[in-house]
């Protein structure tokens, strides 16, 4: 498999190495001094893996588009031009794989959540929380991760409308609390506290490894397909 890596920061350089680890091959390594390179990589390339910032994903996205690449986007932070994207990705009948994290303990953890939430939306004494916990250097809270959690907990549990950032402004919120700390890869936390007792589940990442490989997993099943799928498909896991 042919891979360009858009972004060649801490994610892409740990990509890197799990690549070439499974036999495959990189055909470049895009960072913000070689953009003007990326038409011509994704002409010699299968797949794209592209985890950089907000502000240039879209661009990266349907350029992949553009020149038929399927691409596995792991960037949070640009999920507000999500139909703009969608209707590029039909319009150029393109392929690609989102997820707000390609851990597969994450993905189990999001299957986990999304169960545990349907249980409780039938106890209104629990009061729901997420807390995440992220390396300082992070630039987006709360974090890709915690808003798919929330997500999922306000479609399945009808006691919340929306989350809000550290400070619950209504009873229908679900608060999501963020915090920053030195190395700290990335820890999530699901709490549901009762007058009498409390109930949570949590993912920790120990290191970016996990993230790598579930991207790299996801490129390799996505070649020769077409449409947009999610890690839940490419696992198989609900």
């Amino acid at each position: 498999m042919k891979v360009c890596l858009i972004g060649y920061g801490k994610m892409g350089k740990a990509i890197e190495e799990i690549l070439l680890r499974r036999s495959h091959v990189i055909t470049g390594r895009i960072d913000h001094f070689s953009e003007t390179m990326l038409p011509e990589l994704l002409k010699a390339s299968d797949v794209a893996i592209e985890f950089t910032r907000p502000e240039s994903a879209v661009d990266h996205l349907k350029l992949c588009f553009d020149y038929g690449v399927p691409v596995i986007c792991g960037t949070t932070g640009w999920l507000n031009q999500w139909n703009e994207i969608m209707e590029h990705l039909a319009l150029k009948n393109a392929s690609m794989i989102y997820a707000s994290n390609f851990s597969v303990g994450v993905q189990l953890f999001f299957a986990l959540n999304k169960k545990l939430a349907g249980m409780m939306s039938n106890q209104p004494d629990y009061h729901c929380q997420i807390k995440e916990i992220h390396h300082t250097h992070k630039k987006d809270a709360p974090s890709g991760t915690a808003i798919s959690l929330a997500k999922d907990i306000i479609q399945l549990n009808s006691h919340y409308k929306k989350w809000s950032l550290n400070t619950r402004q209504a009873p229908e919120d679900l608060n999501i609390l963020a915090e920053r700390a030195e190395d700290v890869v990335g820890t999530h936390f699901v709490s549901y506290t009762s007058p009498i007792d409390v109930i949570e589940i949590k993912h920790e990442a120990f290191s970016r490894t996990g993230f790598a490989l579930g991207a790299v997993i996801a490129a390799e099943w996505i070649v020769g397909k077409k449409g947009n799928f999610t890690m839940s498909e490419v696992l198989g896991i609900g």
